[in-house]
């Protein structure tokens, strides 16, 4: 790959720790503005859609973008035999890069809004429909990402993804959250996005199940690539680089 691997995880955290900002931070402005919950959500969501596209944008050509555990194992798994993609080392960086970053953004966005820096969700998201959402969340996010790679149109990319996120906002009962870091990242804090620790566990193991399923809706609608047109990055298609992304 064409640019270090300091700098790709750096790209990583800064994204990761912004859309946990964009997240959170919009959350605790729409419940200060409004009771209605259904407002709250919009402003949620939308923030979340035109946050999520500009940071695609700008951070895919340094390190693809994927500000999402499942993206990168997904996207490694998929190329792992094949040239110029991910390697282990590349993962064993992303993740835990991905991971502080969005820690990190949901301690900033409660400072910038005079919320105490860490303090526990107490918002319990322990239900099986919920579980169930994120797995139907996380399963359209990775069909989406490496079916634009396998249909040459990873340039659709920052637009789809971002799109999709904001439709699932609404179409699942969990609020999409499809992202393992992202999840974390939202226990730090105690306002209208956050989740509780205690449901960790079970909306990661929805998410790592879902991924799985996208991968197989990918193989079983498109095919399986000949081995030299095998990509890690399904989503920003910059020469040398691994792409996509995710909430």
């Amino acid at each position: 790959m064409s640019v270090s691997l300091g700098r790709r995880a750096l790209a990583e955290a800064v994204g990761s720790a912004a859309l946990v900002a964009v997240v959170v931070g919009s959350g605790i402005q729409a419940t200060g503005l409004t009771r209605d919950v259904g407002l709250q959500l919009l402003a949620n969501s939308l923030a979340t859609v035109f946050g999520l596209g500009v940071l695609i944008v700008l951070l895919a050509p340094v390190s693809g973008a994927h500000f999402n555990p499942v993206v990168t194992l997904a996207a490694w798994f998929t190329d792992r035999r094949g040239e110029g993609g991910l390697t282990v080392r590349d993962v064993i960086a992303y993740v835990p890069a991905q991971i502080a970053g969005a820690v990190a953004g949901a301690v900033v966005a409660d400072a910038v809004f005079g919320k105490p820096l860490v303090r526990w969700s107490s918002h319990d998201r322990f239900a099986g429909h919920l579980w169930l959402g994120e797995v139907v969340a996380t399963a359209g996010l990775v069909l989406l990402i490496f079916g634009l790679a396998r249909t040459g149109r990873a340039h659709f990319g920052p637009v789809a993804v971002a799109s999709y996120i904001g439709a699932a906002y609404w179409f699942t009962s969990s609020t999409s959250f499809a992202n393992p870091a992202v999840t974390i990242g939202r226990t730090f804090t105690d306002t209208f996005a956050g989740i509780a620790p205690g449901s960790l566990g079970p909306f990661i193991a929805a998410q790592l199940l879902g991924a799985a399923l996208g991968l197989g809706l990918v193989i079983a609608l498109f095919g399986r690539p000949a081995p030299a047109q095998t990509s890690t990055a399904p989503l920003q298609g910059e020469p040398g680089l691994a792409a996509p992304t995710l909430p």
